[in-house]
């Protein structure tokens, strides 16, 4: 069985860092069991009991988690069978993307389904919001003051998933039960969705410059460029010098969900390892160093450690 705690070799040429990340996360279902998970359910019967989720898609994003090293199956009972998915080490460093979410969704979401999960420091003893933080000179970092460049094994090809399970239809009714950040999914749940938005904080603007970048038909670029108007996220503006022209610029909005972006990154970046090299190289413009994200408790200014943070799910 290969170590749980040791990152994915991905294979040359192939999907890379940022697209094995995009295709796992880039999933409503999975990022609702994960969230589950990382607040204590262990049990199918209780995964059942607090999502509006079948069995047959249960069953397969379990598998799934499993399978990728985010959850660990232990049978505990053998007559009869019974077993219980505890979160593995991988699992565990996804708690940055999570609070990134929670946070964003708190900050720019008017209306959910259900209020989000209490974050408590246990360090200060108090709740929080987490602030993205330049490990080097440890000083806040919002996406203006981020260099990208691509890396080694990093071209907008390697970087979108290789496909995407079938999503539910938008008249679907269950739809706005199922999950604690819907707009996140709307961002996030879709790997062309995600490949676009990335390409947006990569700064393309153009049309013709996101559909030549990612490789994607030109009506699911303006199906995405258009829900994320709506959703406030980019916004349309003529260009000064072709007004005919339209240029899409990320909002206010848009550009402080950078933190889940930096976050999912780290994290794909840490656990997938490409023989070339990683995707996406990042340097903090103030400092000049590599870009390494933390996260500080905004209370009392100390760094976030997994093991010093509550999660206390809605009443």
């Amino acid at each position: 069985m290969d170590d749980p705690t040791a990152p994915t070799l991905l294979e040359a040429g192939e999907t890379n860092a940022v697209g094995r990340m995009l295709g796992l996360l880039g999933d409503e279902w999975t990022l609702l069991v994960l969230q589950r998970a990382l607040t204590g359910v262990t049990r199918y019967a209780q995964f059942r009991a607090d999502l509006p989720i079948s069995n047959s898609v249960l069953t397969a994003r379990l598998q799934l988690l499993t399978d990728e090293q985010l959850l660990e199956r232990n049978v505990y009972q053998t007559n009869p069978l019974r077993a219980e998915y505890l979160v593995t080490a991988r699992g565990r460093s996804l708690w940055p993307v999570m609070l990134s979410i929670w946070e964003w969704e708190r900050h720019w979401v008017a209306e959910r389904p259900e209020d989000l999960p209490v974050m408590h420091h246990d360090v200060c003893g108090r709740d929080f919001a987490p602030v993205l933080s330049c490990r080097a000179c440890g000083k806040p970092a919002a996406v203006r003051d981020i260099g990208a460049e691509w890396g080694p094994s990093g071209t907008w090809k390697r970087s979108v998933p290789e496909g995407a399970r079938r999503r539910r239809s938008e008249s679907d009714s269950s739809r706005s039960q199922a999950g604690l950040f819907p707009e996140t999914m709307t961002i996030f749940g879709n790997r062309w969705a995600s490949a676009l938005m990335g390409a947006a904080f990569r700064g393309i603007t153009r049309f013709s410059d996101f559909e030549s970048a990612l490789g994607a038909p030109p009506t699911l670029v303006a199906d995405r460029l258009k829900a994320f108007c709506a959703l406030g996220v980019l916004e349309a503006t003529q260009n000064a010098k072709r007004p005919d022209w339209a240029e899409y610029h990320l909002t206010e909005k848009g550009r402080a969900f950078f933190p889940v972006v930096a976050a999912s990154l780290q994290w794909a970046d840490h656990w997938f390892k490409a023989p070339e090299g990683p995707a996406l190289v990042l340097s903090h413009l103030p400092c000049g160093a590599e870009f390494v994200a933390t996260f500080t408790c905004d209370q009392c200014n100390a760094p976030l450690a997994g093991h010093d943070i509550s999660i206390i799910p809605a009443s």
